[in-house]
């Protein structure tokens, strides 16, 4: 899927819409993804600061969606766990931008060669708009290239 579409697509999911959260940026290679939600009257908390769970769904998808685009169907990725701690309450904006290097996806490929599951452990920070870190990400993910698939040929 082209980067456009997808972001298009992840504007308009509807869990994202109800909580604010919107894609502002994935670059074609789809090794870098940013996503921001601005703090609004339906997804602040009692106490005037972004909701947490919120700000956990903001994180969910997109290290599994940017691998699954980079690896393409050979492979199966999935999310494993997924731990936030909050580090300060989150006012205004935020945002996480999410990267791949080429580092990290070659380690995955090679780990995941002979048909190996490997489960890398990617982290994204959550930023204020004074770019301060409100909140430390760490995803586990499940990786494995697919077996091929022999087919028989018919005479």
């Amino acid at each position: 899927m082209k980067a456009p579409v997808f972001k298009t697509i992840m504007n308009v999911y509807p869990p994202y819409l109800g909580t604010g959260i919107r894609v502002a940026h994935v670059s074609p290679d789809y090794r870098r993804v940013d996503v921001e939600m601005k703090l609004r009257w339906y997804n602040r908390n009692y106490v005037g600061t972004h909701f947490g769970g919120n700000l956990a769904s903001m994180t969910d998808p997109f290290f599994v969606l940017m691998l699954v685009n980079i690896l393409g169907p050979d492979y199966r990725v999935l999310d494993m766990s997924g731990t936030i701690d909050f580090l300060q309450p989150a006012r205004g904006r935020v945002r996480a931008r999410f990267q791949l290097s080429r580092e990290q996806i070659d380690e995955i490929v090679a780990a995941t060669a002979n048909g190996d599951k490997y489960q890398p452990v990617l982290k994204v920070n959550i930023v204020d708009e004074q770019n301060e870190t409100v909140a430390r990400v760490r995803k586990t993910l499940y990786v494995r290239r697919k077996k091929a698939r022999l087919v028989e040929a018919t005479c």
